[in-house]
C-alpha cells in the first residue's frame, strides 16, 4: 500500500479566460476536462495536464472571479513544480518567458536538480525542474502546441513545497501515515533559516517528492486568486483506495471519508498544519464520458451532475476559451 506521487495540484484564479490562455498557449498544457466545481457547481473547474490526461500531470483551477489575492505565508503549499526533460529545456523556457515579458528567477538548483523559478499573473509560485534521464516516476506524454518543441514541452508535475510554522507534526504524516520517506535536505532560498527537507514516495524522482520549508517568521497564509488549495497524492486503483480509507480513519485524522469525484475517488484530510491533502484514485480516468482526442471541448459533468446538465449550464456564466 503506496503512494505513487502527485496525482493533481488545484489552485485559485479570478480570470478563466486569461488563466486557459497562460497555461496553454504560454506553457503549451493541454486543457483535459472543462467542468464545474462539484462543491459550487455555478464555478468552473479546469484541468490542464499532458496529452492523455495522465494521472500525476494536472494543475487544475477552481475559477471565482472577483476573487481577491493571496497573502503568503505558512500552512500553504507555496510552490508547484512542472516537470521538462532537460536543463537545455530550461533554457528554451528562460528565452521564451523573456520573449513574453514574463519574469523569472534564471537557472538555479534545488535538491540536486536544474529548475526555473516563475510566478503566473495572479501570482502563482511556478518552477520549471529538468527531469535529465532521472530514474523516478516516469513523465506524461508532451502535449503537440504549435511553438513550444516536443522535446521541451512540460511532462508532468514534479515536487510541491509546503512552507509551514514547524515541521515536525507535517514530517511525521509524511513519514508515519503516508509512508513518505526523507531522502535529504537543502538550503532554503529564505536564507538563514533551516533547510527545506525532501521526502520521496513510490518510485521517487521529481513526480514523487514533497519538499517541507520551516518558517516560523511567516504570518499564516490567506487563500485567494493565485493560492493553492490542495494536493493530490496518487492511489493505483479502488482497492488500495478502500484500504487508505481505513488508514486514515484508524489514525484519528479528521477526513472526509469516501468521495466520489466520478474521474476518481478521493479522500480529504488536514496535515497538522491545515494543508489540505487529497488523495486520488488513477482509476477510472477523464476519458470516460469523451474520448482522448476531444478532451476538454465540451463541459463535463459527472454521471451524478448529468440529469443536472441544463439548470448547471443555466447558471454558467458564458466562458470564451
Amino acid at each position: 500500500m503506496q503512494l505513487l506521487g502527485q496525482h493533481h495540484v488545484s489552485i485559485m484564479t479570478g480570470q478563466a479566460e486569461k488563466n486557459f490562455d497562460f497555461f496553454t498557449r504560454v506553457l503549451g498544457m493541454r486543457l483535459v476536462k472543462k467542468s464545474v466545481n462539484q462543491d459550487n457547481t455555478t464555478s468552473y473547474h479546469l484541468f490542464y495536464g499532458d496529452a492523455v490526461a495522465n494521472p500525476g500531470t494536472e494543475v487544475t483551477y477552481f475559477d471565482y472571479p472577483g476573487i481577491g489575492p493571496s497573502y503568503p505565508g505558512v500552512s500553504s503549499i507555496s510552490s508547484t513544480s512542472l516537470r521538462v526533460p532537460t536543463t537545455a529545456s530550461l533554457k528554451f523556457w528562460a528565452e521564451r518567458l523573456d520573449a513574453l515579458g514574463i519574469h523569472h528567477a534564471g537557472l538555479s538548483a534545488r535538491a540536486g536538480r536544474d529548475v526555473l523559478a516563475f510566478e503566473d499573473f495572479e501570482g502563482t509560485q511556478l518552477v520549471l525542474v529538468a527531469d535529465n534521464g532521472e530514474a523516478g516516476v516516469a513523465p506524461g506524454e508532451p502535449w503537440a502546441a504549435a511553438d513550444i518543441p516536443l522535446e521541451h514541452a512540460i511532462v508532468g508535475l514534479g515536487p510541491v513545497t509546503l512552507t509551514v510554522a514547524d515541521p515536525k507534526p507535517t514530517a511525521l504524516v509524511l513519514t508515519q501515515l503516508m509512508g513518505f520517506r526523507r531522502i535529504g535536505a537543502y538550503p532554503s532560498p529564505a536564507g538563514d533559516f533551516a533547510e527545506i527537507e525532501v521526502f520521496a514516495t513510490g518510485e521517487g524522482g521529481s513526480g514523487a517528492e514533497v519538499h517541507l520549508e520551516a518558517r516560523p517568521d511567516l504570518p499564516k497564509f490567506r487563500l485567494g486568486r493565485g493560492g493553492v488549495h490542495h494536493v493530490a497524492f496518487r492511489i493505483p486503483n479502488e482497492e488500495e483506495y478502500a484500504k487508505w480509507i481505513d488508514r486514515l480513519a484508524a489514525s484519528g485524522l479528521p477526513n472526509s471519508g469516501r468521495v466520489d469525484r466520478d474521474y476518481f475517488r478521493a479522500l480529504y484530510f488536514r496535515e497538522p498544519n491545515g494543508i489540505l491533502f487529497e488523495l486520488s484514485t488513477d482509476t477510472p480516468g477523464f476519458d470516460i464520458d469523451e474520448p482522448i482526442e476531444s478532451l476538454g471541448e465540451k463541459l463535463g459533468l459527472p454521471s451524478f451532475l448529468e440529469p443536472r446538465r441544463a439548470e448547471i449550464e443555466a447558471k454558467l456564466r458564458p466562458l470564451a476559451l
